[in-house]
């Protein structure tokens, strides 16, 4: 079959990887599809770092199949580290390198031409707006410019598959935005994208299919709306409460809540809406709160009820 017309979806089947006496991974299964960016998303210790690994060659799984097209990526891990391209979460080792010969080194490596590797290179410092480190030595780069060259460097020749672990870490609002649109010109590129995050509220912008994985099981999966349905008919009320206030009397129209800091996250019924304003405007009248967000739930609430990993919401609000 002509390569242009194979199937070159990655798929994960049953997959079981332990360590001692705890399952990393408990039969997960999943797909990816050429031109598709897919979030892998949980808390820490989840199991998402350990499915990644073997998915690109570096760990060999108990049981379960991986496959990429017609190749089987656990009898043959090299065809793993060829078909796949990898941002790990740690910092890439460019202490030495200038920004510019990090980006064409790694494009080289992966098999780009000269000619290519360079006008790519050239592309993606525009696009990244790293322009002014260019020629700047890896040690003497801030930790956010770091992370995009290492980006960069990974993109610059992508495999069939991108795996992109915490990509935006360090890295500041405005190149997080320019850093997200890159992703996405992967995958209309025909790239499968496997993005692995904690970051719930920039998956929900990002990825059009995603995982929820806790404790080595996949608890959900599908697209950020049809997560979201179980929600629909309710609100989120985020309250600011102010310092050292504990958490006040919740009224009974409040059916969820979680608190990290001074964020008081609550969920709704739509129907309460106007007792809910209410209410948060009564709390900043006693001066207990300084200020409050009524909106739809997003992501995150459905995260934290499948995880109840309250800390996501703690990084968010923060």
């Amino acid at each position: 079959m002509p390569e242009e017309r194979r199937d070159w979806s990655l798929r994960v089947r049953d997959l079981v990887k332990t360590f001692k006496e705890v399952r990393a991974n408990d039969g997960i299964t999943l797909r990816v599809e050429p031109g598709e960016v897919y979030g892998l998303l949980g808390p820490n210790g989840a199991g998402k770092s350990t499915l990644v690994k073997q998915v690109i060659g570096l760990l060999a799984p108990d049981s379960g199949t991986i496959t990429l097209g017609p190749y089987d990526l656990v009898a043959d891990p090299d065809a793993a580290r060829q078909l796949c391209s990898y941002l790990p979460q740690a910092q890439m080792p460019i202490a030495s390198f200038r920004a510019r010969q990090a980006i064409d080194i790694t494009g080289m490596i992966r098999g780009g031409d000269r000619d290519t590797v360079t006008r790519r290179r050239d592309e993606l410092i525009e696009a990244l707006d790293i322009g002014e480190w260019r020629d700047t030595l890896g040690a003497k780069l801030s930790g956010g410019v770091r992370r995009l060259v290492g980006f960069a460097m990974v993109t610059a020749c992508p495999g069939r598959v991108m795996v992109l672990d915490e990509p935006t870490n360090d890295v500041d609002p405005l190149r997080r935005r320019l850093l997200w649109q890159e992703v996405r010109r992967l995958g209309d590129a025909g790239v499968a994208v496997l993005l692995v995050t904690h970051n719930v509220m920039e998956a929900e912008r990002a990825v059009d299919r995603l995982a929820v994985i806790d404790r080595g099981r996949l608890l959900a999966e599908g697209t950020p709306s049809s997560l979201k349905a179980e929600d629909r008919g309710r609100l989120r009320l985020q309250v600011m409460l102010g310092p050292r206030v504990e958490t006040p009397a919740l009224p009974p129209f409040v059916q969820l809540h979680t608190r990290v800091g001074h964020n008081l996250m609550t969920v709704v019924a739509e129907a309460e809406a106007a007792h809910a304003i209410r209410w948060a405007q009564e709390l900043m009248g006693l001066g207990l709160a300084e200020e409050y967000a009524l909106g739809a739930t997003t992501l995150e609430d459905v995260y934290i009820r499948l995880t109840g990993d309250v800390e996501a919401a703690g990084r968010e609000a923060g």
